[in-house]
């Protein structure tokens, strides 16, 4: 992915994934797409109504969206990336829906360019993770919305996720080389401290307490929690050229940072071996907040 793109969209289209295309469709089919739809369906979208997809990233609430509005809806795209509003853009184009579509450079807690009241629904998956005034940012949703509008909200619960398990790194079992992790472990820590970051600062039931006192008289809330004690397999290249989140450096961008060349090949000796083999647990904790608006 070239350089000339910002951070959010190298991630959401490339180090996501580590570069591989099928990965890429694998997780789409597999995990966002029924979560667009979970999203969607909670949104209770009505033919006609205008959408505000909060941090649309490369459109994937939007577009689904776009299906369900018909030809008198509309969705406004909203994000903090140009590069990724502009691929929105041109995807929209190519899909000959550009006259139902607008396009809003706001960050979620100032959607600076959408007008009181000017909205029928509010989406938003994975994006108050990196918002650190989340009540805010539910005012906003709140401010937005016209009278019987509704939210439809889901965000990982980090917290909830396996993250303080010192024993795991991404799911494996790094025991045998504990002090190793740690190292790479410190790397992203420095960037996202434990307990301080938006991404691991808030539960469910902070949703819950934002969405009240920003006015919503009427809230529903589900929490799903999935383990799986086994991982996708995948070549240690890919694992290599992966990273969790966009403002992280990839796992082999922390481990050259953070480990002597020994040391690289001595934690490569155990961890390769079951990444490739899907060795691992998988954890996965959603919370789903729909609202409606008096």
């Amino acid at each position: 992915m070239a350089d000339r793109f910002d951070r959010w969209h190298r991630w959401l289209l490339n180090t996501r994934f580590g570069g591989d295309a099928e990965a890429r469709q694998r997780l789409l089919a597999e995990r966002l797409y029924p979560v667009r739809d979970k999203v969607l369906d909670k949104a209770q979208v009505q033919p006609g109504e205008t959408l505000l997809d909060v941090g649309a990233g490369d459109g994937l609430i939007a577009f689904g969206a776009l299906e369900r509005l018909g030809p008198l809806g509309r969705v406004i795209f909203s994000d903090i990336s140009r590069d990724l509003l502009e691929h929105c853009r041109q995807a929209a184009q190519t899909e000959g829906v550009l006259d139902r579509c607008s396009f809003v450079l706001a960050p979620a807690d100032h959607l600076t360019g959408v007008s009181a009241g000017s909205v029928d629904i509010v989406t938003t998956r994975s994006v108050l993770i990196y918002v650190k005034d989340k009540a805010a940012a539910l005012r906003e949703f709140h401010r937005v919305l016209r009278p019987g509008g509704r939210i439809s909200v889901s965000e990982p619960i980090n917290v909830l996720m396996g993250f303080d398990d010192q024993s795991r790194f991404f799911g494996y079992d790094i025991r045998p080389v504990m002090a190793l992790a740690e190292k790479v472990e410190a790397v992203y820590e420095s960037i996202q401290p434990h307990g301080k970051d938006p991404m691991g600062d808030f539960d469910e039931r902070d949703l819950v307490r934002h969405a009240e006192d920003a006015g919503f008289p009427i809230i529903d809330l589900e929490l799903r929690a999935t383990v799986k004690n086994a991982r996708q397999p995948m070549p240690w290249r890919q694992f290599l050229q992966m990273s969790g989140n966009p403002l992280i450096p990839t796992f082999g961008e922390a481990m050259d940072h953070a480990l002597s060349p020994e040391e690289i090949t001595e934690f490569t000796a155990h961890l390769k071996p079951l990444v490739e083999s899907g060795a691992g647990q998988e954890r996965m904790v959603l919370a789903y907040l729909a609202a409606v608006k008096e």
